[in-house]
């Protein structure tokens, strides 16, 4: 497409306007000039969009990397290569995913004859998936700059968003330098001795006595003391609901599911760096993902790829189907991390009734996010029957069914602790803490 540029229509403008001055007496004289002025202005107008026709040989190549994380800049560099002989100005834009913010979203660019230009900005992603950058958007400008003309280069480049993982690098930062704190987890006191046998040794100065190995000291006869390790090795598995209870935006453009994938992957760390397995599995109507538990450095990446695409999906979950899959695929006893949220007498006893089946076998944690819109709407109390034109309903009815709905899932939550699972309640915005202190917790106690 070629269209002409402002400065054409402003070059345009200025004979229209000597136009008008034929409307005075005596102004024949004008009528060869102003037609001799448009001849000019249309012959330099034609001439400069001749210089549109000719050929346009250019390259562009992409250098970015394949990962981002969800909220972080991303750097790119896009290099624009101009092969013709002479030397072109245009206007440059990538393209850049609806869902993703750039800074500088575009450039004007001059490029020299047979040279190069070197782009660089940053892209924020703002959902998690994948994504391709399949072109260059170029707009060319006439030598003299009275038409544009626009150009597509096809650029294909494939770029994963993962969740925050920036959350992780700030959780060495603190622990190194003792301030774990700033992130709300607390030191959680171990109860008793650990359990694990580690080896038999020689008793040093300062050994507790209650070590002693009075059947090793005898045979060996040599004071032998026991050394005891922390509990390693054992299972943590994510059961993540993808489900219409996960949807819906918490601010920012997050959902309730983005936020249980960023406290999974924090937890995920904490526990790997402990010596624990991790492992995940995603449902809604069926399992959508599933990652067994197992260690080792590089698990956080197996973990990242296997949910950075998946996203909340509007049907009915089916939890008894991931129950099921659960107990086929793990039968050692773990540490079963359930993410979800009840607002129905269905979804809550089921819930309530597959955490307490596995208690036991396993150590259930259910972990319910709060739907913020309806604990606000529950503090409102009387306060809608100020509002202007708010029906009967929406002024003492709406309140009213939202603390009923509440005090129906405390009473949810309350059974399920009875059942003798474990139970956390919070909003979305302040998971990842809370999550972390009972883990930390279940490990000082040693209830796995």
């Amino acid at each position: 497409m070629i269209w002409p540029t402002r400065t054409l229509a402003l070059l345009f403008l200025v004979p229209s306007l000597l136009s008008l001055t034929l409307l005075l007496p005596g102004s024949r004289l004008l009528w060869s000039a102003l037609f001799g002025l448009d001849a000019i202005v249309l012959l330099i107008a034609l001439i400069d969009l001749t210089s549109l026709f000719s050929s346009l040989r250019m390259r562009a190549a992409r250098q970015c990397g394949i990962t981002a994380s969800i909220g972080e800049a991303h750097p790119v560099e896009l290099t624009i290569i101009n092969e013709a002989k002479r030397s072109r100005l245009m206007r440059i834009r990538d393209d850049v995913p609806e869902s993703f913010d750039a800074t500088p979203d575009e450039f004007l660019v001059a490029l020299p004859a047979r040279g190069l230009a070197t782009l660089e900005y940053r892209m924020t992603p703002g959902q998690r998936g994948a994504f391709a950058l399949r072109r260059v958007y170029a707009l060319e400008f006439s030598r003299w700059r009275l038409w544009q003309r626009s150009r597509r280069i096809a650029l294909e480049t494939g770029v994963r968003v993962y969740p925050d993982v920036r959350q992780i690098q700030r959780y060495t930062l603190l622990a190194q330098r003792d301030r774990l704190s700033v992130m709300g987890l607390r030191r959680s006191r171990r109860a008793g001795t650990d359990n694990e046998f580690e080896r038999l040794r020689d008793y040093a100065d300062g050994d507790e006595p209650r070590r002693i190995d009075w059947r090793a000291t005898a045979r060996r006869r040599k004071v032998t003391v026991r050394d005891y390790q922390v509990n390693q090795s054992q299972r943590v598995i994510f059961l993540i609901d993808s489900g219409r209870m996960m949807a819906g935006d918490t601010g920012g453009g997050l959902s309730p599911l983005d936020h249980a994938f960023n406290a999974m992957l924090m937890l995920a760390h904490v526990a790997l760096v402990r010596g624990d397995q991790v492992g995940v599995m995603v449902y809604a109507d069926r399992v959508r993902a599933y990652v067994p538990p197992t260690g080792g450095p590089k698990r956080i990446e197996r973990l990242v790829h296997a949910v950075h695409n998946l996203f909340p999906m509007l049907v009915e979950s089916r939890h008894d189907r991931a129950f099921v899959d659960l107990e086929r695929r793990c039968r050692k006893r773990s540490l079963v991390i359930l993410m979800t949220n009840v607002f129905d007498e269905v979804g809550g006893r089921q819930v309530l009734d597959h955490l307490g089946n596995i208690v036991g076998r396993h150590l259930p944690l259910g972990v319910f996010l709060r739907d913020a819109d309806l604990f606000t709407l529950a503090d409102a109390g009387l306060d809608p029957l100020d509002e202007p034109g708010a029906s009967t309903e929406q002024r003492l009815y709406a309140p009213a069914a939202a603390a009923a709905m509440l005090n129906w899932r405390e009473r949810v939550i309350a059974a399920i602790r009875q059942r003798g699972a474990l139970a956390l309640d919070v909003l979305p915005d302040d998971l990842t803490a809370p999550l972390i202190n009972s883990y930390l917790d279940v490990k000082a106690r040693h209830l796995l």
